[in-house]
């Protein structure tokens, strides 16, 4: 073959080789630990670059405007409302066809994770009604579990588990994303804005409608996805609730014929792009905090810090477990005669991973106060890897007596 044709070959194959790394590295990014390890490296990288020498950087690329929005608000409010929606796609499953449609199976986990969002609340309530320069106004931030990274350290240490363990932590996680909704929807819009809250409502059932009357094309969707993220935006509701409302109203369900549902074609699309640019953007820019010794040492006497902490590591292990326990043992309802009480307890101990929806509740809980703002978000990343650790080394115990038996 003379160098020529040789040269044309290789030029045919390269498309053919590109597609294949895109379609590998897209499936790479569903798995997910994958994502909670992009996840972890992007806060890695946040806390590294907002500790250093160019510091400056970190914080005038994370203040600079785009547009009507500053980068960091393009990340919590733009960037997460992907991750929301696809919270909204898997909420709806569950409801349709998943663990939440058999209210047997439902309730353990589902009563675990109310008593996994209100305890936490309680006991930061505890610590900063009583303590002088308390901030009462803080409370939902332990109460968020993350779900992509409990997923993720559960599916490295927990090769031999079993299934029924992350089907009760899905579940519980599901219930809590609902959870964080509710509360961020109620607690944390400012401004109401009704004409634009009905734009809003109107695109949405305009959306809900194109999947009635089975519309494929995304020239439709796209641009009302992105009217109704922007009136919520304005309307003073935090517009990660338009990517709730829009997951809700995708439908689950295939109809005859059809190989996959609409909602299973699109988190196969986005899933890649939620786990490996949306969810780590907003890491990015929201992780970035001074952790100095003086200010380390300010959040030992701090409140807030401490109701955070005390909250994700304390009040979601005996919430959970104990909402669990509680269940089991004065209803009808059962654990899954799969689990034991142990599996459990470490479970519970993973739920105090707060990290990406409690930093935004962190941002919105706080204003305008940026000093106190960096000592929550330092409070839930310490909580969040204290927990992950301690969750860790527990469900490894577990998988190992699992793997002997």
């Amino acid at each position: 073959m003379s160098p020529v044709n040789r040269l044309l070959q290789k030029r045919r194959a390269f498309p053919r080789i590109l597609a294949g790394e895109r379609a590998f590295l897209a499936e790479t990014l569903r798995a997910e630990t994958t994502g909670g390890l992009v996840l972890v490296g992007a806060a890695l990288i946040a806390l590294i670059w907002a500790n250093s020498p160019w510091q400056d950087a970190y914080h005038h690329l994370r203040d600079a405007q785009l547009g009507p929005l500053t980068v960091e608000a393009w990340a919590a409010d733009g960037a997460l409302a992907l991750f929301f929606y696809l919270a909204g796609v898997e909420l709806k499953r569950e409801l349709v066809v998943g663990t939440l449609s058999r209210i047997s199976e439902a309730v353990v986990p589902v009563v675990a994770a109310a008593a996994g969002m209100v305890l936490p609340a309680i006991i930061y309530l505890a610590v900063n009604f009583t303590a002088d320069g308390g901030r009462p106004s803080g409370w939902a931030v332990p109460t968020a579990t993350d779900i992509a990274f409990a997923l993720a350290v559960l599916a490295i240490v927990g090769s031999s588990l079993p299934s029924a363990l992350r089907a009760f932590l899905l579940t519980l996680a599901v219930v809590d994303d609902f959870g964080a909704i509710l509360v961020i929807a109620v607690f944390f819009s400012h401004g109401f804005h009704l004409l634009a809250l009905l734009a809003a409502v109107a695109l949405i059932v305009v959306f809900a409608l194109l999947q009635r009357f089975r519309f494929r094309t995304p020239f439709l969707y796209v641009p009302v996805a992105l009217g109704a993220w922007w009136f919520m935006h304005e309307s003073g509701i935090h517009a990660t609730i338009a990517g709730v409302a829009l997951g809700l109203a995708t439908r689950v369900l295939p109809d005859p014929g059809e190989k996959k549902s609409p909602a299973e074609r699109v988190e196969h699309r986005l899933r890649p792009w939620s786990a490996g640019v949306a969810v780590p953007a907003f890491a990015l820019f929201a992780a970035g905090v001074t952790l100095s010794g003086n200010a380390l040492r300010t959040m030992l006497t701090d409140p807030v810090a401490i109701g955070v902490v005390a909250g994700l590591l304390a009040g979601k292990t005996i919430g959970v477990f104990g909402g669990s326990w509680l269940t089991a043992r004065f209803t009808r309802a059962e654990l899954n005669s799969d689990l034991s009480w142990r599996d459990v307890g470490a479970v519970s101990v993973l739920a105090g991973i707060g990290f990406t929806v409690a930093l935004l509740i962190a941002q919105l809980a706080f204003g305008d106060d940026a000093a106190q703002i960096e000592r929550a978000k330092a409070a839930v990343l310490i909580g969040s890897l204290l927990a992950a650790l301690l969750a860790s080394a527990l469900l490894f115990r577990r998988n190992r007596a699992y793997a002997e038996d």
